[in-house]
């Protein structure tokens, strides 16, 4: 099933992670054919011994010497693979620095905002306002912790108590007696009237 809105996904992989992947791939190729240099090298050397011993000397010094140029290709593999390696490296860490720098930037970006919205006049103004206040309370402590004598702290414990008493006393009893109630009155029943039966005469 293709994309739902028909776009294409962005890949995460950069021109340089694709340089990075194809040096090493060459480095890996290099390594594989230093190896295979150096087994030829020493079945190269047993050979050389072989026909010494053989008598067969001009053959010997013959490959003697294709073993000498295969030896040279060997050094300049060996610094090929160097250079890849070194040349990764650089890379690798320039993608690192190109992450830090991208993170101060936003860092920065980020900061320039913050300074829009509190300006270094508004930061002064609220230190101001705010060792201001801490004066002003810290005079307070004081004419509250010095100015009073002895004779003034009684008196305004004393006023304390009385305070904290009112709110403790219940309401006064009412001096004048209360109305009496009248006790309701229940209305009699109705006595039956008696029924005279007269006697016919």
């Amino acid at each position: 099933m293709g994309n739902l809105f028909g776009r294409k996904k962005q890949s995460r992989v950069t021109e340089q992670d694709k340089a990075v992947l194809q040096l090493k791939q060459q480095r890996d190729k290099l390594k594989q054919y230093q190896k295979r240099i150096t087994q030829q090298l020493e079945r190269e050397r047993e050979i050389a011994r072989q026909l010494l011993r053989d008598g067969k000397k001009e053959r010997a010094k013959l490959l003697l010497k294709k073993k000498r140029y295969r030896e040279q290709l060997l050094d300049k593999t060996e610094n090929q693979i160097t250079s890849l390696e070194t040349m990764v490296q650089s890379i690798e860490f320039t993608q690192i620095e190109m992450k830090v720098v991208e993170g101060l930037q936003i860092g920065n970006e980020c900061l320039k905002k913050m300074h829009q919205v509190m300006s270094i006049e508004e930061v002064e103004r609220i230190l101001e306002e705010t060792q201001e206040a801490v004066e002003y309370q810290r005079q307070i402590d004081e004419l509250l912790a010095g100015s009073f004598t002895q004779e003034d702290e009684d008196a305004i414990l004393e006023e304390l108590n009385a305070i904290t008493q009112e709110q403790l006393e219940l309401p006064e009893v009412p001096s004048e007696p209360l109305p009496e109630k009248k006790p309701e009155k229940v209305p009699r029943e109705a006595k039956p009237r008696q029924v005279e039966l007269v006697a016919a005469s």
